[in-house]
Order: C-alpha cells, then structure tokens, then sequence
C-alpha cells in the first residue's frame, strides 16, 4: 500500500493512501490544550489533500487519544467538519477505544454528521474500519 504523509508530529501522523483513496490519521498519544494547533495543523492537511485528490473518505485511529479541549471540539464542530465536507468528505471511520465503542457515546455524533451528509461507521479495529471505507462508494 501506498502512502503520502502530509504531517507528522509525535502526537499525530497525516497520510493520503492512493491505493484506497483516502485520508488516514494515527493519533500516537493524547493532545491537550498544548497540543490544539498541532491538532488543528494535522487536520487541516488532511482536508487539503482530501480537495485537491477529489476524496471522499476519511480513516481515524483515534485508539490513544484522549478527551478534546472544549476549543478544539467546538473548531472541529464549526471550522473542520464543514470545510471537510465541502471538500468532498462523505464517509469516516472511526477506530476509537473498546471501552467507547462499546459504550455507545458517539451515537448522538453520529446522528448530527448523518444529517449533514456524513456517514459514519465507529469500529476497534482499523482492519475493520479500512474494510468498511472499501466497501462503499
């Protein structure tokens, strides 16, 4: 498999898979409110290549993060997730920790980036989650 890296940090890896077309962050370790331009550095790279490669499908593994500033939340929810989206963003996967999926705290997430035109899947493993990304479109 191919892979472009578009940010490293020690906290978070960016990369652009041509092979299945689609943005894919590793989050290394959890980013607090020290880390929120580097987060916010991270994503953005991803939303640009996500334009300018005419994607639709985004990969996290989010297994090693931890709980969001309320400032990096509220970008995500009013700068990110839209620009994402305009930039042709339809489908995420989301590999978040055993204890989250299985708690089902992302649902009412999931709800609202459904009604914006974002479907998302929760999974906890990235096999599972690359083969869902696969499946569709």
């Amino acid at each position: 498999m191919s892979r472009v890296q578009l940010y490293s940090s020690e906290y978070i890896v960016v990369e652009y898979h041509p092979d299945n077309a689609l943005i894919f962050h590793t989050v290394h370790k959890p980013m607090g409110k020290d880390q929120i331009h580097i987060h916010k550095q991270a994503l953005n790279a991803g939303t640009e290549a996500m334009a300018r490669h005419g994607l639709s499908k985004w990969l996290s593994d989010d297994r090693k993060n931890g709980p969001l500033p309320d400032e990096l939340r509220g970008w995500g929810t009013n700068t990110w997730i839209p620009r994402t989206l305009e930039a042709g963003w339809k489908y995420w996967a989301n590999v978040v920790p055993i204890e989250v999926d299985a708690a089902g705290t992302l649902v009412p997430v999931i709800d609202a980036l459904y009604a914006l035109g974002l479907k998302m899947q929760v999974f906890s493993h990235v096999g599972e989650a690359l083969a869902w990304l696969d499946s569709v479109e």
